[in-house]
């Protein structure tokens, strides 16, 4: 891993990191780049598996696919397992699943969070019940 030297520039080789060109105010292309690399393709074949898994980067997929779509939330998640990639074999880290319970659960909170602040502003008062 002393080719790359952060994390960046590894998912930058794999082609997996936005591209985003700007020129003042225009947007002159977005999105990654094109590259021939057999790792990104695996990478993107193992977070097309995501989809099924139990796992907290099963729920995070399932999650980034509802909104840009399935497109996106591959290349995303590439994007992802590649950055945990490069800090296993660098640093050694290991990864540790925190499972589907636990994202499900974080993004109820942050959004009850994100409700709460939104009536602030619109001047209202919450009061949450148990359903």
């Amino acid at each position: 891993m002393s080719r790359w030297k952060t994390e960046a520039h590894f998912s930058s080789w794999l082609g997996l990191c936005p591209d985003n060109r700007i020129s003042g105010d225009r947007v002159l292309r977005r999105g990654t780049r094109r590259v021939i690399n057999r790792a990104a393709t695996a990478l993107r074949m193992a977070a097309t598996t995501l989809l099924r898994s139990q796992s907290y980067l099963g729920a995070q997929y399932r999650h980034l696919r509802t909104k840009p779509g399935a497109p996106k939330a591959i290349t995303a998640m590439a994007h992802r397992l590649a950055r945990l990639l490069y800090r296993m074999l660098k640093y050694g880290q290991q990864y540790v699943d925190k499972g589907a319970a636990y994202y499900e659960e974080r993004n109820r909170r942050q959004q009850i969070e994100f409700l709460k602040k939104k009536a602030v502003q619109l001047g209202l008062q919450v009061t949450p019940t148990q359903a």
